[in-house]
């Protein structure tokens, strides 16, 4: 087996004449790669690929086994973590059995067999935990496809919102330098899920930005519980569903939930959304882009105000993202973004503006056009790939 298909196992001891004669015993079984103390072992779990898992000596210079399989344990907690201990130290590797962080422990001096072995197990176990891992996502991403793929189907106007939302949303985090962009974006694409409880003509003036009634406004505020709680059983979902639950907050802690979170306790995720939504709405009602944003700024405390600023940054650089065009129905093509609502001659709302174009949803235009007619042409958002591969007519 080539050595880059063999499991990755790292070994740690301060002795290099052992490290030496475990890489030739174990050479072929395993992709060996060793360090000679805590500190060199930490900046190889940082700089290379994962590990199925990790031995270490229990007693070295400096940093200490245990210490060092704590790191390791932040730094690549799916590896699986070994120690190796002499037998005046079973006392203490027993207490790091105890305390859940390591796999197993061995003592020193330990036969090739023996130490093959453990290994053998705990790639093993790797092999589960990652395997796992890979069923949660998979399960949690097609519940979530799931779920707004019925919201399109349902409520066009609240999907093209999420959909719009999404896509500032991931602009946003990139220039705020956020690191884990799923659960911002998974919140964004989540976020109108309650919607489908309002009544058609509620949930119309609330995409519209037309006034509503004491009645109506109870409702709309409601949303996002009723968001978690249709969430709440997929799993997975705590840090989405920590920010759908402060979605409507602002920023100096006015709004639902009533409780003390404000400021840069509320997750970052839901500062983010209470300003892309309100931004959303103020477009939605054909406010100028400059104006919107000195809507916002005078609303003193809603907003992250450092947010607020990245915000007006990045739109005032929207328009340099792609051309607006007209084109008929059979001139989309995947890649394309609608600029404005997709309407049936009837003024049904088909699609809303901000959806991107894909084959499922050319399917869907296609199939509605025969029966109920769509206004042509449409307005999309050419992006400039899509603009140097496919030819459209003016």
């Amino acid at each position: 087996m080539p050595a880059l298909d063999l499991p990755r196992v790292l070994l740690v001891d301060d002795e290099l004449n052992l490290l030496e004669g475990l890489v030739r015993g174990l050479g072929r079984a395993f992709c060996l790669v060793t360090a000679t103390g805590g500190e060199a072992a930490i900046k190889l779990l940082r700089q290379q690929p994962a590990f199925a898992s990790i031995v270490s000596d229990l007693r070295m210079p400096g940093m200490d086994g245990i210490t060092f399989l704590s790191h390791a344990r932040q730094i690549q907690p799916d590896a699986v973590r070994i120690l190796f201990t002499g037998s005046a130290d079973l006392d203490d590797a027993i207490e790091a059995v105890n305390e859940g962080s390591i796999f197993r422990f061995l003592s020193k001096p330990c036969a090739l067999p023996t130490l093959k072995s453990a290994l053998d197990t705990a790639v093993e176990q790797h092999r589960l935990i990652t395997a796992e891992q890979v069923l949660l996502e998979q399960t949690l991403q097609g519940s979530v496809q799931a779920l707004t793929e019925v919201l399109a189907l349902v409520s066009p106007a609240a999907f093209g919102r999420a959909t719009r939302a999404r896509q500032r949303i991931s602009r946003l985090a990139s220039r705020c330098g956020v690191k884990e962009r799923w659960p911002v974006e998974m919140a964004a694409m989540l976020s109108q899920i309650g919607c489908v409880t309002l009544p058609p003509e509620v949930l119309d003036k609330l995409y519209h930005g037309n006034p509503v009634t004491a009645q109506e406004q109870e409702m709309i505020d409601r949303v996002p519980k009723v968001t978690v709680q249709l969430l709440s059983h997929i799993p997975r979902l705590d840090p989405v569903l920590n920010i759908l639950r402060y979605q409507s907050k602002q920023y100096n802690g006015a709004g639902s939930p009533e409780d003390h979170l404000h400021g840069e306790a509320l997750p970052w995720g839901a500062r983010a959304l209470k300003l892309i939504f309100d931004l959303d709405l103020l477009e939605t009602q054909n406010v100028p882009g400059a104006e919107a944003l000195e809507i916002l700024r005078n609303r003193a405390g809603w907003y992250d105000p450092a947010m607020l600023t990245v915000l007006a940054e990045a739109y005032g650089e929207a328009g340099h993202q792609g051309e607006i065009q007209e084109v008929t129905l059979r001139e989309l093509r995947p890649g394309m973004a609608f600029a404005e609502d997709v309407k049936t001659l009837r003024g049904l709302l088909l699609i809303a503006r901000g959806q991107e174009v894909t084959p499922g949803l050319m399917e869907r235009i296609m199939n509605f056009s025969p029966g109920l007619g769509v206004k042509e042409p449409v307005r999309v958002l050419l992006s400039h790939a899509s603009a140097s591969s496919t030819e459209v007519k003016r």
